[in-house]
């Protein structure tokens, strides 16, 4: 089964489409809600919708997911019952499979029902395909139509004392470069106001993007919320919520955040939690967010010239 843990709900619909090859007389059987068993398409409909409803116990390694919205619809031609399927979900993962199941299941019903009133070879069950797949990856991008410099700053006396490894500011600049920021500066200081806010100042010169990783808890040295919050030209206070909310669903820890985000000047600066798991839950969080910033607002600065 497929590790979804990581991604982010959003609003997802699929579409598809199946299709019943039928005589003539079977088809007005349909338009009519006549056949020996009772009506096919309202009976179809409902079997439509509870396969959906059930596709993760019907095929192997399928996630269980909250249908908030399902409907069949029924196209008569003159050799065929077209049946197009919607599905909706506010989920982690896509609903094409639950479209799929409930347009072959949907097919299946109304075979079974019409089988009594003509000859096997009469009826068959033609294509099945998706229509329409939106939501996630495929709407909501985490790759940049073209690269904006990035500036990853880690806060951590202990880290720039050499006592203990970085990881979680590893783990941002990973998911920047995968997502197509380039070039990247990557650093790491104390937990000393002064020198963050200098760095920051000169950062902004040259950096679309600057993340610090750390200092966003509530101990004496974390100073990184408390330096970056003046400095906010316009903040984006929807960024963090989305980052604690989504951290809080994996962790009652990420609720002592007080990470904050927004503009200076053209640069997009947010400041993230020290851990790692803090840090790479806020950056799956607020990704496609970043990406869309970028893509929309091409007056960012970048280095070599870059607008």
């Amino acid at each position: 089964m497929k590790n979804v843990s990581m991604k982010p709900e959003s609003f997802r619909v699929a579409k598809a489409t199946s299709e019943l090859f039928a005589p003539p007389h079977c088809l007005q059987l349909l338009a009519q809600g006549n056949t020996e068993k009772g009506d096919a398409l309202k009976t179809a409909r409902i079997a439509g919708i509870l396969a959906a409803k059930r596709t993760d116990e019907l095929i192997p390694l399928c996630h269980p997911l909250p249908i908030s919205h399902a409907d069949i619809d029924f196209e008569l031609l003159e050799d065929r019952v077209l049946i197009h399927t919607t599905i909706e979900t506010i989920a982690a993962t896509g609903v094409e499979m639950e479209a799929l199941t409930a347009a072959s299941l949907a097919a299946l019903t109304i075979y079974d029902m019409l089988k009594p009133h003509c000859e096997p070879h009469e009826l068959m069950i033609g294509q099945c395909k998706l229509d329409l797949k939106k939501g996630g990856k495929s709407h909501f991008k985490h790759h940049l139509r073209q690269p904006v410099a990035a500036a990853v700053l880690v806060l951590s006396d202990t880290v720039a004392a050499g006592k203990k490894p970085d990881t979680a500011g590893r783990s941002v600049v990973e998911t920047l470069t995968e997502a197509g920021f380039d070039p990247i500066h990557y650093e790491i200081l104390p937990d000393e106001a002064e020198q963050l806010k200098q760095k920051i100042v000169a950062l902004t010169q040259s950096y679309g993007c600057i993340i610090t990783v750390g200092g966003t808890g509530i101990g004496s040295r974390d100073i990184t919320v408390d330096t970056v919050q003046p400095m906010l030209e316009r903040e984006l206070n929807g960024l963090m919520e989305a980052a604690r909310a989504f951290g809080q669903r994996r962790t009652p820890y990420a609720a002592m955040s007080r990470g904050v985000a927004g503009f200076i000047d053209r640069s997009l600066v947010m400041t993230l939690p020290g851990s790692r798991g803090g840090a790479s839950e806020s950056m799956a969080a607020i990704l496609p967010a970043m990406v869309h910033i970028f893509d929309v607002c091409r007056d960012l600065p970048h280095p070599g010239g870059y607008q």
